[in-house]
């Protein structure tokens, strides 16, 4: 297996984004890793913050953003924008090429507007089976970038749409899956999955799918990490090779096949 033949989708996300020395130590282990690599953020905190100083209210239910107008215009802003570019500029400082991204940009990553059903989630895209655009962004990686992918997606009929960057993670290392040995990696600020989310040393180092429904029955895993594991086993079904999820400060174990809790089927 040569490096060429690897690609990591990894995303970052919690309060590493939040803390200027916690994301460079991530981003300088980041632009250390070997082979093909792709990077996805979110920044939700972020975005509560400047919509509380733009004096529009921020509507939660079960933890997921409801975008209106106005939301959508800030977490454009903060997500493709602010967040993006400090990213991307303090990988320039490491001498890694990045680029940073939108879903629209050369159409990368085209989602539809979530439908209404109980709950209007208002500009919220959901990812396809075929929303990823393999050829344009293996132009990218095969060019020597670095591609650096907010959370910020479009409908191909000109309306840009908000996208859970853990989904957009997870969808995107399942469509490279087939050109690539892909792992797909969570980092945040957690040691991994906890089974005791009040003690860091209580890592669950591995789960398969059926340890999975059995922590979620008997309520050891956390309600929060519940979404991020249906995306990391999803994608494990469609052909991902690895998925690991822990602490953005211990990025290199990845090297070790150490990091964190890896999930398998």
């Amino acid at each position: 297996m040569t490096e060429n033949s690897l690609l990591q989708v990894i995303k970052i996300g919690g309060n590493i984004i939040d803390d200027p020395e916690a994301l460079d130590d991530f981003l300088e282990k980041f632009s250390a890793l070997r082979g093909k690599k792709i990077l996805v953020h979110g920044g939700g905190k972020e975005a509560t913050r400047v919509a509380v100083k733009m004096g529009v209210q921020t509507k939660m239910i079960d933890g997921r953003r409801i975008t209106d107008k106005e939301m959508l215009d800030i977490v454009t802003m903060v997500y493709a924008g602010k967040i993006n570019k400090e990213i991307v500029v303090r990988l320039q400082k490491m001498h890694t090429e990045a680029l940073g991204l939108t879903g629209a940009d050369v159409n990368t990553i085209q989602t539809v507007k979530r439908p209404v059903k109980d709950i209007d989630y208002g500009y919220v895209g959901d990812v396809l089976h075929d929303s990823v655009n393999v050829l344009n962004i293996k132009k990218i990686l095969d060019a020597g970038f670095i591609p650096v992918f907010s959370a910020i997606t479009h409908n191909g009929n000109g309306k840009l749409l908000n996208t859970n960057a853990d989904t957009v993670a997870a969808a995107l290392a399942s469509a490279f899956s087939s050109t690539y040995d892909v792992s797909l990696v969570y980092s945040f600020e957690k040691n991994g999955v906890l089974s005791d989310i009040n003690d860091e040393d209580s890592i669950i180092e591995q789960i398969d799918k059926e340890q999975y429904e059995a922590f979620k029955n008997e309520g050891v895993v956390n309600q929060g990490m519940i979404p991020k594991l249906d995306n990391a086993f999803e994608a494990l079904m469609k052909g991902v090779s690895r998925v690991y999820i822990g602490n953005a400060r211990n990025l290199q174990l990845l090297q070790q096949d150490a990091f964190g809790t890896k999930l398998i089927i």
